[in-house]
């Protein structure tokens, strides 16, 4: 079987070709190298340096690939820089997804699986954590984005019979996440810590996320491409709530370091709130996440030490 990864350069994306390539999927990567970086890439995988906006240039890899499966994990990723400049966010996450998807009609795949966002969907909810059926009502043009994708995937599937499945992550962390291009908390915090810099908390750091580590989230992805299911959209995270000042402590005691707890100012707009309800993954799929934060921030510390 072959699979293409779109953003296989990347943070999640890389991780997910090393799986898919341990399980002997024939894989191939297309990623511009914005954010991705060729050290992450799996010398056993075919990669294409291209971006995804280049309507012709997508085309022509999918027909000379002819691909069974697509894993499109490719993004503009930042929530804050899409607020800044929705128009770049919408011709990468909304034109540049829309030349895979048909791209994917053309070559006839048998399933594609697209990386969607969970908190940025539903925002600040009442009903934590939260399931896929509640309301997305996205107040960032990255959230807007991600939704008008699974929307298009939807048409796609009623018109075009294209099988998919939508995940939607919670906030992904670990090793290879980049402190500067997609601007994890868990990165920042990490790569400061080792360096002996000080970590700035936004606000008063009360703020929750559902933090789920890259490892499980890949074996989601894993599951998703290698199951029967289709057009259906499941989230991904943990379902626990996790505010920055406790995720800050955890990180200092699996760094070993004595840090102070230095806060800024909030950042305007910010989602107080955030975690996903994962019952429907677990119940069709048989899948639930394995690594708990400890654990998880203890690998991360351990790799940003390593790859300082």
């Amino acid at each position: 079987m072959k699979v293409i990864v779109t953003g296989g350069a990347g943070f999640i994306g890389s991780h997910i070709v090393d799986n898919l390539i341990a399980k002997d999927y024939q894989v191939v990567v297309i990623d511009n190298l914005v954010t991705g970086k060729k050290e992450n890439l799996n010398p056993a995988a075919k990669f294409y340096q291209e971006d995804i906006r280049k309507k012709e240039a997508v085309a022509k890899i999918f027909a000379a690939e002819k691909p069974d499966l697509v894993c499109h994990q490719a993004a503009h990723a930042s929530v804050i820089k899409s607020t800044e400049d929705p128009q770049y966010d919408a011709e990468v996450n909304i034109l540049g997804s829309l030349n895979v998807l048909q791209a994917c009609l053309q070559t006839k795949i048998k399933k594609v699986v697209f990386a969607s966002t969970g908190g940025a969907l539903y925002g600040d909810t009442d009903e934590r954590p939260t399931p896929e059926t509640h309301t997305t009502k996205p107040i960032s043009p990255y959230g807007v984005a991600k939704l008008s994708i699974e929307q298009y995937l939807h048409y796609f599937h009623q018109i075009h019979k294209l099988p998919y499945v939508v995940l939607r992550y919670a906030n992904v962390y670990g090793p290879r996440q980049d402190p500067h291009g997609e601007a994890g908390v868990v990165a920042i915090f990490s790569q400061k810590m080792i360096a002996d810099e000080q970590p700035v908390i936004n606000g008063d750091g009360k703020q929750t996320r559902d933090y789920v580590y890259v490892k499980d989230v890949v074996e989601a992805n894993a599951k998703a491409l290698e199951s029967d299911l289709d057009n259906t959209t499941f989230n991904i995270g943990t379902g626990q709530e996790t505010s920055v000042n406790e995720l800050f402590v955890e990180l200092a005691k699996a760094a070993g370091k004595q840090v102070e707890e230095k806060h800024g100012p909030a950042k305007p707009g910010e989602q107080k709130t955030s975690a996903l309800d994962c019952q429907k993954i677990k119940q069709q799929l048989n899948w639930q996440p394995t690594v708990d934060l400890a654990e998880g921030l203890r690998e991360t510390i351990n790799w940003f030490q390593e790859n300082k």
